[in-house]
């Protein structure tokens, strides 16, 4: 460890079961890893964290047979009681919110309040899933023959497999799993090999709870390394799975999960916009820009890339934020006075210099940062400073995601045409509109405005609350996790008919006797 275990970092591992770090780590439940060695180092500060054994073919193959054994007792026991199990997990959460919050802003990157935040969304989709365990409805529908019956009901799919990304190394996890759970599946989880630790932490977390419910071996199951994402996608035996990643790895699995006539929940890339009217309160537009731009480093599937402004308004718009940029602290995310933590490793800040290289080719203009930062306390090579540059919407680079702290902004000079801008590339995750007119924000709510699956008014781009079903369009995969309706994707529809006559009428009035 270095200066950034004054944080408390070794202390939070030991709290979390990761103690041999340099020697392997066990995967929690049950190790279903005996494959290479990964080694897991922070972009805080370049040092080692751990060392994680990844998971064999042989190892998946144990998984997912007591991932199949356990469906068949998991599915049986009824869903409010495996509400309850959720519940505790939820408790379990709180009691170590501030460890695992500290790990997944060292292992990520990510300023420590975000880390905390992250690991309050899993204590919320957790009591969101208690409730939710009670209200898994379906529909009763009028027959149109005598003494006939018609309902729907919802079935559990089986065994759900979840890819989640580096960006948000357990909250993702948390919104496929607890739903799942609750509706009888039983989840396999890969987490991403830059985030390896916090999987294993969050399965140490929860084994307590599942231990003292009894709960069978195999509703539970971790695997790890990059070769079982496609034993998952190729299995037949798991129903549904909930990717998220980049727009070209999900373009992978939709095909592969298809194929084998599988159901996916795609989480991709977003290329966000805010529009700024010439009616918006910069105030309020200062704060959304801000931290949707920088926070997390701009490694978040909803964070703002492109900031589309009323040409009356530019200048002012921009001489805030320049002043604005010029008094973001970059530096260690543990140390809550910065603003900025790192990028997750080395590719992503050459992806960053590489993106700013070809903004500047295709003619943008770099009104501030975008260099990398060095000297004391960025010994890791992985932090940045944010950049806003002056393009057009139609760049080849401003069309494409790059997952790091780069703002574009450009000009518009009526609603219709900032919409056009905003619906025009790839994308469809997340959009937001400034403004005070009450024309221009039913405009962008209507069916002529926002193409994407989230679409905000005066509040930014970034991040989502868990009530709400999160997923985008377009590029972004269709899919939609957490919230509202979406527990639908986790479970099998099934139409059901009772006849409780002595007569069997058939259907349209058709005549068969015998």
């Amino acid at each position: 460890m270095t200066n950034s275990d004054q944080f408390g970092i070794k202390e939070a591992l030991q709290q979390l079961g990761i103690k041999d770090i340099n020697e392997g780590t066990s995967t929690g439940l049950k190790s279903y890893a005996n494959g290479k060695i990964i080694e897991s180092y922070s972009p805080v500060d370049g040092t080692l964290i751990g060392k994680v054994k990844t998971s064999t073919k042989e190892d998946y193959e144990q998984a997912m047979a007591k991932a199949a054994d356990a469906f068949k007792e998991w599915r049986m026991i009824p869903a409010p009681k495996r509400g309850e199990i959720v519940r505790q997990m939820g408790d379990e959460l709180r009691k170590f919110k501030e460890p695992l919050g500290k790990l997944v802003s060292y292992e990520m990157g990510k300023s420590l309040q975000e880390g905390y935040g992250e690991v309050q969304e899993m204590i919320d989709i957790c009591d969101f899933a208690v409730g939710l365990s009670r209200q898994l409805y379906g529909l009763t529908m009028h027959s149109e023959r005598p003494m006939h019956r018609m309902y729907e009901q919802y079935h559990p799919v089986g065994t759900v497999g979840i890819i989640s990304a580096f960006n948000f190394p357990v909250a993702v996890w948390s919104w496929n799993a607890m739903i799942a759970w609750v509706c009888g599946d039983v989840c396999i989880w890969k987490p991403s090999s830059k985030t390896p630790l916090c999987g294993i932490a969050c399965q140490n977390i929860i084994q307590s709870v599942l231990e003292r419910n009894n709960v069978p071996e195999g509703v539970s199951c971790l695997v790890t390394g990059t070769e079982c994402g496609d034993l998952i996608n190729n299995d037949a035996r798991i129903q549904l799975v909930s990717f998220t990643g980049s727009t070209r790895i999900g373009r992978h699995v939709s095909k592969t999960v298809a194929e084998r006539f599988g159901n996916t929940i795609l989480e991709l890339g977003g290329n966000n916009a805010i529009i700024v009217s010439d009616q918006a309160d910069i105030n309020m537009v200062l704060i959304g820009a801000v931290f949707g731009a920088v926070g997390t480093a701009g490694q978040r599937c909803t964070s703002t890339r492109r900031l589309i402004i009323h040409e009356s308004v530019y200048d002012k718009t921009i001489s805030v934020l320049k002043n604005a940029y010029g008094q973001l602290k970059i530096g260690n995310p543990l140390n809550e006075e910065n603003h900025v933590g790192p990028l997750i490793d080395k590719a992503a800040v050459k992806d960053f210099t590489d993106a700013i290289e070809k903004a500047k080719q295709e003619g943008g203009k770099i009104l501030v940062g975008g260099g990398v930062a060095e000297g004391e306390g960025y010994e890791s090579g992985c932090y940045v400073v944010p950049c806003i540059i002056e393009a057009e919407n139609h760049y080849e680079i401003v069309q494409a995601e790059t997952f790091a702290p780069i703002l574009y902004v450009m000009k518009y000079s009526t609603i219709e045409e900032a919409i056009a801008l905003q619906n025009g590339v790839p994308q469809g995750l997340s959009s937001s509109i400034f403004t005070n007119s009450l024309r221009e924000m039913e405009l962008f709510l209507s069916q002529q405005g926002s193409d994407c699956g989230i679409a905000n008014v005066n509040i930014g781009t970034s991040g989502a609350e868990i009530g709400g079903a999160f997923g985008g369009e377009k590029e972004t995969g269709g899919g939609r996790e957490s919230g509202s309706d979406a527990w639908k994707a986790y479970m099998r529809r099934q139409t059901n008919t009772i006849n409780y006559g002595t007569s069997l009428p058939l259907a349209q009035g058709i005549k068969f006797d015998v």
